[in-house]
């Protein structure tokens, strides 16, 4: 259990979940083999990619891993359910005096979520600053739900039982990508996790939750990309000047009309 705690926590902490190939028009799949490259590069993904990546990850150290298809529930306004836009695992085998069935809910892809994996157990868990709980899904019989901390970034995510193959993700995979309906198209974010709080760049705007909690607006594209290489340790070598200087473009028009429709 040990060996699947420290690589979960070094994990979030050092890989963040991003998309930026979606706004820089770097196509992906949900492959695998493909996320553990892109990750050693350098880069990070969403949930199809570093879930994908950490069970194929899990599984050669001899890990009993499985993938489940989820759904992340935003707002209360949106319904719950496995709509199929999240990866869920969970490894068993792994029996201990909190967790006797030996089944973990590990999760690498929730953004700003847990640090370690939580006993697949109905109750409330503490993980530094944050408080987040696990219970049996209402909209998935036979599933599970996970209760975000309120100050989290949604509300809360259902996961079904079953094992699910990758290719169960490729719709939602195209949808998240590509679709103008997408939050992803809409608002682009990076999300880091570390023992004492998260960090969460959402368009301009780079937030603190925990420890050294605060907000600012980065104002310069110097600034932006600097916070993105301290912050979430993302240099983006592989981005030319040409795609920087248009992502900076898009980023301030989306922040400029924001603005406009906030007030």
């Amino acid at each position: 259990m040990d060996g699947l705690i420290l690589l979960h926590t070094a994990h979030v902490e050092r890989v963040p979940y991003e998309y930026f190939h979606i706004w820089l028009e770097h196509p992906t799949t949900v492959e695998p083999l493909e996320s553990a490259g892109r990750i050693l590069r350098g880069r990070g993904g969403y949930c199809f990619h570093l879930n994908g990546a950490f069970s194929l990850l899990l599984a050669e150290l001899g890990f009993q891993v499985t993938r489940h298809v989820g759904g992340v529930q935003g707002s209360a306004e949106h319904p719950a359910g496995a709509t199929g836009n999240h990866l869920a695992l969970t490894v068993s085998g792994l029996p201990s005096a909190e967790c006797p069935d030996g089944v973990w809910f590990v999760d690498l892809g929730l953004g700003d979520a847990i640090h370690e994996p939580l006993p697949l157990v109905e109750g409330t868990y503490r993980q530094g600053p944050f408080v987040y709980g696990l219970r049996p899904s209402e909209a998935e019989p036979g599933g599970w739900r996970f209760d975000h901390d309120p100050r989290g970034s949604f509300l809360g995510m259902d996961f079904r039982h079953e094992p699910a193959p990758m290719s169960a993700f490729d719709e939602q995979h195209r949808h998240l990508s590509t679709s103008p309906e997408s939050s992803f198209q809409k608002v682009l974010c990076a999300q880091r996790r570390d023992a004492t709080g998260s960090d969460y760049m959402r368009g301009l705007v780079l937030s603190r939750r925990g420890s050294g909690e605060g907000t600012s607006t980065l104002s310069s594209d110097r600034d932006y990309f600097e916070a993105l290489a301290d912050v979430f340790g993302l240099t983006l070598d592989e981005v030319t000047a040409q795609e920087k200087a248009a992502l900076w473009t898009r980023l301030t028009e989306t922040h400029e009309k924001w603005l406009a429709t906030s007030v």
